[in-house]
């Protein structure tokens, strides 16, 4: 007789389950703390619209931060015609429209020129610009107003152009710079074998790649524009010039305040920069991010 020897058995190895990830500790205690810290970062918006809506009298007589016993409309209407919204509004949006666009422009270049270009004392160059972050904007306003004096540019939207575009180019030169650092330089390579040189470099492959920088630092100098309120208080004079944030100085009388219509006035000049964050934060958080890390 022949014997069958029969193949040993084998058993089936189950794949290893993956590691489940350690539930955090503390979940519920670290909710109540950012719930906590919202409700303190999101008070003063919430005071300020309460203050916006509520009688003047109701507002001297019952203090700040009581419940309004009477709310009116009538705060926005007659904050728009004592802080002469209409002109103001125009101001603030022509400085808008001609500085932003080019200040990104220009920080741009500059930014590209240092991050890729081979040039000389570019280093002394990235420390001069970049010295400029440590200049407070509160030792150059009186050397700012002589040379706009003298340039004869006071009283002038226009000429608020020059002293934004030269506290705001270092700020944005230090985000576009670092996110142009992380451009691939075989991309830049491959383009010069192509013929292409430095400009159509620039302007073909370097903008649209940088696209979500781009737009954080627009959103950014968008913001800071239309806030800025010490070289429009110091450098313009006439009614006609005025631009947002110097308007609200018209709510403020020698012996009397409208705090009211001050809250409505305020509240009408920071909706447009509320919508952009709602809108737009996620291009913010995402260019300060993108040139963070390699990769």
């Amino acid at each position: 007789m022949t014997s069958v020897v029969s193949a040993p058995k084998t058993t089936a190895v189950a794949p290893a389950e993956p590691a489940q990830p350690a539930k955090g500790k503390g979940g519920l205690g670290l909710t109540i703390v950012v719930t906590v810290v919202a409700l303190f970062w999101i008070s003063p918006l919430a005071l300020l619209l309460v203050t916006a809506i509520r009688p003047l009298s109701d507002f001297v007589g019952n203090g700040p931060l009581s419940w309004p016993s009477a709310f009116t409309w009538q705060n926005f209407a007659d904050a728009w015609d004592i802080g002469n919204f209409a002109t103001t509004y125009g101001n603030s949006a022509l400085l808008l429209i001609l500085k932003v666009p080019l200040g990104v422009l220009i920080s741009a270049m500059l930014g590209f020129a240092l991050a890729k270009l081979r040039m000389k004392f570019r280093r002394t160059v990235m420390f001069s610009v970049f010295l400029g972050l440590t200049i407070p904007i509160y030792i150059a306003i009186v050397p700012v107003f002589i040379m706009m004096r003298t340039a004869g540019a006071t009283d002038s939207v226009i000429g608020l152009i020059g002293p934004y575009l030269a506290f705001g180019i270092p700020f944005e030169v230090l985000v576009l710079q670092s996110f142009f650092r992380q451009l691939p330089n075989e991309i830049f390579e491959a383009a010069r074998v192509d013929g292409a040189g430095d400009w159509r470099i620039f302007w073909r492959i370097v903008l649209p790649l940088s696209a979500p920088a781009l737009v954080t630092v627009t959103i950014l100098d968008a913001v800071a524009t239309w806030n800025e309120f010490l070289f429009a208080l110091i450098l313009l004079n006439s009614d006609a010039n005025k631009t947002l944030p110097v308007g609200l100085l018209n709510f403020q009388g020698q012996f009397s305040s409208n705090n009211t219509g001050l809250a409505a006035g305020i509240l009408i000049a920071v909706v447009p920069i509320l919508i952009a964050y709602t809108l737009l934060q996620r291009w913010i958080v995402g260019g300060l991010t993108a040139g963070a890390t390699k990769g």
